[in-house]
């Protein structure tokens, strides 16, 4: 369930590149993170890629492929999927095993524990792990023996999973395909066996997702082009087969956390119901772009009606992420917790497909190793889970704040040339300490920003807003209501 805001930047114009690269690095240095490595760090991640720890099981015989973006290489998941002989599918999910590598305690754990997650942002990158073991040893990367952890999955014909198992294997990935890639071949009837039953069983699991009440967000990319010093806003929405290969991961979270659940230890990501107030925000939002929403629609639903091929219902998508504010993760050992649920996924959920960019998934995945093999969870693991919801709660923080950095800073580009100019909006917040100020959707554009008015302003109704400033430096934009 993608939640994150994805910037891209398309740009053969030297000087707003030079300004984005600038911007970011500002943006790095206030919020304290580097996409470096200090020189313990490093000799320490090439040391261990040289000598991993590697599993006697050998697996390479199946076919996996990744199916990441084209310039990907930490490279964490790898797909096979087969039909069952008693009927429905096998899934095959390689992912790749950081223990092989890190050992408790040493240089590359204790910066992992530091920094909790990759940051991204118009193309930059702030990694978790060096590149030595992230872009290279660790990952997936095709034709090379890799150590995973292999998780074997039996889902029946409806398309919900029945049985599901994790051990160390050895795998070879056959090609690294990129989504377009992926998508051409399944649409031109050139893919394998493989891919056209990852693209079943994900429309399957898409209908159970909505029948059981949960909300996976399919968030466009918004990708930025810059020519002639003209910045233009667009939305690159998923494609079919990211959603699809979005199904297997969240399919194998479920598992890990009815693992978990039933042994009564483990790492779960929770998530609150959504704050009224925030939906109703969405109302507004949703109005603002002229987008319908049946009063009588609960809002699980109506996500569900929108198409983020076309900008208006995009925009919506993107201003949906508020409803997921709340997330976070609770570690247990001897107790299943009060509130084990992920709400927008109506079910009991963990993270355990992305280790080489977040760190909770080595630690998830460790446990679920080793109830699967009947064996007493690592005790560097079980001394680590206390802390772990705290540690992520700050890498998470320092994640939004890095993607709001970034994108005020292009919307401040975006905007860098309209200054003074009048746009239709809507007032979709109000600041409840000074009713003066608030948020306004801007129509034409789909861009929320902050905006004043002389009096109170009137929140849901629509109004003409002039952009006063829009300092790419500053990463600041400022409206005022025109009375």
């Amino acid at each position: 369930m993608p939640s994150n805001r994805v910037v891209r930047l398309r740009t053969h114009d030297t000087a707003a590149f030079t300004t984005i690269r600038e911007g970011i690095a500002r943006i790095q240095a206030e919020l304290d993170v580097t996409p470096e490595f200090s020189a313990e760090v490093q000799a320490a991640a090439v040391r261990a890629a040289a000598s991993p720890r590697l599993p006697e099981l050998d697996r390479t015989d199946l076919e996996l492929v990744t199916i990441d973006p084209e310039s990907a290489q930490d490279l964490d998941q790898a797909v096979h999927v087969q039909r069952d002989s008693g009927g429905g599918y096998v899934v095959h999910y390689a992912i790749a095993d950081l223990a092989a590598f890190i050992t408790p305690g040493d240089p590359v754990d204790v910066e992992a524990n530091r920094r909790g997650e990759t940051l991204y942002g118009a193309d930059s990158k702030v990694p978790l792990h060096p590149p030595a073991i992230s872009e290279d040893a660790g990952s997936l990367l095709p034709d090379q023996v890799r150590p995973s952890l292999l998780w074997t999955i039996r889902v029946d014909d409806a398309g919900e999973g029945t049985d599901v198992h994790v051990e160390r294997a050895l795998v070879r990935s056959r090609a690294k395909l990129s989504y377009e890639g992926a998508q051409a071949m399944i649409d031109d009837g050139t893919a394998s066996e493989s891919l056209l039953l990852i693209k079943e069983i994900g429309e399957k699991r898409i209908l159970r997702d909505a029948s059981r009440g949960g909300v996976s967000l399919p968030l466009p990319d918004q990708e930025i082009d810059i020519a002639d010093g003209h910045w233009a806003l667009e939305y690159r929405s998923l494609l079919p087969i990211e959603e699809w290969n979005a199904q297997i991961s969240l399919l194998t979270g479920f598992g890990a956390a009815t693992l978990m659940v039933y042994a009564r230890v483990g790492l779960l990501r929770t998530l609150p119901e959504p704050d009224p107030r925030d939906v109703q925000r969405l109302h507004r939002t949703a109005r603002a772009l002229g987008v319908e929403w049946p009063v009588e629609m609960l809002y699980p639903d109506f996500i569900r009606t929108l198409d983020p091929h076309r900008a208006d219902h995009a925009a919506v998508v993107l201003a949906s992420t508020r409803l997921l504010r709340g997330s976070g993760y609770v570690a247990f050992d001897g107790e299943v917790p009060a509130d084990p649920q992920h709400s927008a996924l109506a079910s009991e959920y963990a993270h355990v497909t992305a280790p080489l960019r977040r760190l909770a998934d080595r630690y998830a995945g460790e446990v679920c190793v080793a109830l699967c093999a009947e064996e007493p969870v690592p005790a560097w693991v079980l001394a680590a889970l206390p802390a772990l919801p705290s540690t992520m709660q700050a890498s998470s923080q320092r994640a939004r704040s890095y993607e709001r950095a970034v994108v005020d800073l292009v919307e401040a580009g975006l905007l860098a040339e309209s200054v003074g100019q009048t746009f239709d909006a809507v007032i979709v917040a109000v600041e409840e300490s000074s009713p003066e100020k608030g948020t306004a959707m801007l129509r034409t554009l789909g861009v929320e920003a902050p905006v004043t008015g002389a009096s109170d302003l009137p929140l849901g109704t629509d109004v003409t807003v002039r952009l006063d400033l829009a300092d790419i430096d500053e990463r600041r934009v400022r409206f005022s209501l025109v009375e």
